[in-house]
């Protein structure tokens, strides 16, 4: 655990995460390693993830911010870990994070270090006794980008060791300061029930999005998919290591 003396910067709801898993070669993502973090690898295999979620009830130090308390959030991810104090901090690095509003992107890249675009968005999710659907849609380079799935109405526990476990599990973030230091933050949040997918599709220019180098990893077949419950979350002041 962090130090408590790293106070929460923001608290929020993160729900319904629809959850697409691939397969990548680990060199391509050496680029976009901080300075000491290395692969997390899962049963030596590496992974990246587009992930659609909502933000709900989203405080600033415990203030609210008008118009910017829900929003939608799309990025994609890949898994990590970090040395600190002793101890491996199992985390994520993003290639590229979506958000709605120009003020969400600029706090987070002024205070985190990610790489945030703000871009309009959009989201439909209808949750009823027979299915879950939820998607993820967004406007980029004057095209139109969509995720979205059909899953089962009811939730399930993760299996311990699975890799969707994996895939949730990382409770930390990973990024680069121009100093050459390690930016390294906590996120706090409770172990996630998900729902099973039935259907999903996936729509979106890899190449403009992030770049050629994804392309192939993205347009093969996902490795798993699934709907992420979510919770109330916390996330820690920055530290610069």
């Amino acid at each position: 655990m962090i130090s408590q003396e790293s106070p929460i910067f923001l608290s929020a709801e993160w729900r319904k995460l629809l959850m697409l898993n691939f397969e990548v070669d680990s060199a391509l993502l050496q680029p976009y390693l901080p300075k000491g973090v290395e692969i997390d690898y899962f049963e030596g295999r590496t992974f990246v993830s587009v992930v659609g979620f909502m933000f709900e009830n989203t405080q600033l130090k415990g203030f609210k911010i008008p118009f910017h308390q829900t929003f939608e959030e799309v990025n994609l991810r890949f898994y990590t870990r970090y040395m600190h104090e002793g101890e491996w901090k199992r985390g994520v690095c993003f290639v590229r994070e979506l958000v709605p509003k120009a003020a969400i992107s600029w706090v987070a890249n002024a205070v985190y270090h990610e790489p945030y675009l703000a871009v309009p968005m959009w989201h439909k999710i209808n949750h009823n006794a027979q299915e879950l659907s939820v998607l993820y849609g967004w406007d980029y380079a004057n095209e139109k980008h969509e995720i979205m799935a059909l899953a089962e109405p009811k939730s399930q526990k993760m299996q311990e060791g699975s890799l969707n476990e994996f895939i949730a599990e990382h409770y930390w973030g990973f990024g680069r300061h121009r100093e050459e230091k390690v930016v390294i933050y906590q996120v706090e949040h409770p172990r996630w029930e998900f729902y099973p997918v039935r259907t999903w599709q996936m729509q979106l220019n890899t190449a403009k999005l992030y770049g050629q180098q994804f392309v192939k990893t993205l347009a093969q077949e996902p490795v798993s998919v699934f709907v992420a419950e979510g919770s109330p979350i916390h996330v820690r002041h920055a530290l610069f290591v």
